[in-house]
């Protein structure tokens, strides 16, 4: 599949996501960044996060180190194309979360979380040839009112597997927005993707006009 309005000058380039994040695939679709495949990078994330944990590793060092493993393990096996990995941490008063494993964990995310501050932490890379030829981090702050614990069940309740989906059990573009007293950062990196630089990158490179 070509990429978004492949002018004169323009070469067709595949660009491949190494995620099987819908939203982030909704992103660069609604943006008219067509991807000619997503593929999932099979990595250990556990290992990787505790060993650069005890190495005194900052969250956001952990997701660019992460984006990039990612891109480049996809990178492999394509290396003609360009890869977009991406990776992100949260991190609240120095407590990292992960997705959680099910419904009572992510009942128990959004109890630590409520009434607090925390940061979430991205990272965005591209990667050609096993080389990383650009990327991007980034930090927003995101407020969460204090939840009670019928609220919590009755949100978990509507938005059901979904809160599974997402490091710290929320989607800030549905019902997720109604937990939060306050966001500082850009919208679309909190969904998982620094989308405006990406496409300043793609365009700047002639892989999308």
């Amino acid at each position: 599949m070509s990429n978004f309005i492949i002018g004169d000058n323009l070469e067709k380039m595949d660009i491949i996501l190494a995620s099987a994040s819908k939203a982030r695939q909704e992103l660069l679709k609604n943006a008219g960044v067509y991807l000619s495949g997503t593929i999932p990078a099979s990595i250990d994330e556990s290992s990787v996060k505790d060993s650069l944990k005890n190495e005194g590793a900052t969250a956001l060092q952990v997701a660019e180190t992460l984006a990039e493993l990612k891109a480049r393990k996809v990178s492999i096996s394509n290396p003609e194309c360009f890869i977009i990995g991406a990776d992100q941490m949260l991190n609240c008063n120095g407590i990292w979360f992960d997705k959680p494993e099910d419904m009572d964990h992510a009942a128990a995310h959004l109890k630590a979380l409520s009434g607090k501050t925390h940061t979430l932490e991205c990272s965005l890379c591209v990667v050609k040839n096993g080389q990383r030829i650009w990327h991007h981090n980034e930090t927003a702050l995101l407020t969460m009112r204090v939840l009670d614990d019928n609220f919590i069940n009755t949100y978990l309740e509507a938005v059901g597997e979904e809160a599974l989906y997402s490091v710290g059990a929320y989607q800030l573009e549905g019902l997720g927005a109604q937990l939060f007293n306050r966001i500082q950062g850009d919208y679309f990196t909190i969904l998982g993707l620094s989308l405006l630089p990406l496409l300043n990158f793609l365009r700047q490179n002639r892989i999308i006009a």
